[in-house]
């Protein structure tokens, strides 16, 4: 189980998400309008959202999902469509209790179960798949890797999360927000390497089932994400652009040929966003 600094950084998301910028989020998470610097966010999402998406099977009949850090339930309810027995937490019982109230119709046999609390609970139980969109962002490296290993460890199927990706820019802007006053601050958005993280994973024994299987960025405008999907090395199909490899996850995870590559001009959005209405985190 993930120790002191992500249970201290889960509370820093309750709040944050709770209280500080509900509002924001809710409108963001909407079709109401927004800024032109938020709409670039939203379209990022929704692309982000479309990639994941793409991963999963499109019949899910008789599969079950976790949607770790659902927030307001948008990637919940696409999964549900296609038949999935949803499992969706959050931190945040507002999130959550939006999500609830825009819930539309389901037709069967998919069904989504909303929770409020902690998304490496195992009395969740086990899942086909896990989705992790852009809750794992706001921490460390070696916390992300021993939540996908609670995590992995009770999933069949695939883990499919989002990282933001280290550039220049974004380490710059990750260290100025420290000198922001902290009543104005949300919760950091954590850079991360792409080797770094690999690295980190092969030599995680909860992981050695699993096999890096593909990635992809999006950047758009004021966000910046990059979405790794992990799958189980029995259920594992050879994606076109990555290699092929062997030895589990200590093969699998060496540096690739296309890494997370710098980029200047969107790094922006986890640049936190700070204020009344900002948008420093993201929930699915």
């Amino acid at each position: 189980m993930a120790g002191a600094s992500y249970d201290t950084r889960r509370g820093e998301l309750t709040t944050y998400f709770d209280r500080t910028a509900v509002e924001a989020w809710s409108r963001l998470t909407s079709d109401a309008p927004v800024s032109r610097i938020r709409a670039t966010v939203r379209a990022g999402r929704d692309a982000m959202r479309a990639t994941l998406l793409s991963w999963l099977p499109a019949d899910m009949a008789g599969l079950r999902l976790l949607d770790a850090g659902c927030g307001t339930g948008a990637l919940s309810v696409e999964a549900a469509r296609r038949g999935a027995e949803v499992v969706a937490i959050d931190v945040s019982p507002t999130l959550v209790g939006l999500a609830r109230d825009r819930l539309p119709a389901i037709p069967s046999p998919g069904r989504i179960a909303f929770r409020v609390g902690d998304m490496l609970d195992p009395g969740l139980g086990r899942f086909d798949h896990v989705v992790a969109m852009d809750s794992l962002i706001h921490y460390r490296a070696a916390d992300i890797v021993r939540a996908l290993a609670v995590l992995g460890a009770r999933t069949d199927g695939s883990v499919l999360f989002t990282v933001a990706p280290r550039t220049a820019l974004l380490t710059v802007m990750h260290a100025a927000g420290k000198l922001f006053p902290r009543g104005d601050r949300s919760p950091a958005i954590v850079p991360v390497t792409e080797g770094g993280l690999r690295r980190r994973m092969s030599s995680e024994p909860a992981l050695a089932g699993f096999t890096w299987a593909q990635s992809h960025r999006v950047n758009s405008g004021f966000y910046l994400s990059n979405a790794i999907a992990l799958t189980r090395a029995s259920q594992q199909s050879p994606h076109p652009e990555v290699p092929e490899r062997s030895g589990g996850l200590e093969g699998a995870l060496q540096p690739a040929a296309r890494s997370m590559e710098p980029s200047f001009e969107a790094a922006a959005p986890h640049l936190r966003m700070r204020g009344k209405d900002g948008t420093g985190g993201t929930p699915a």
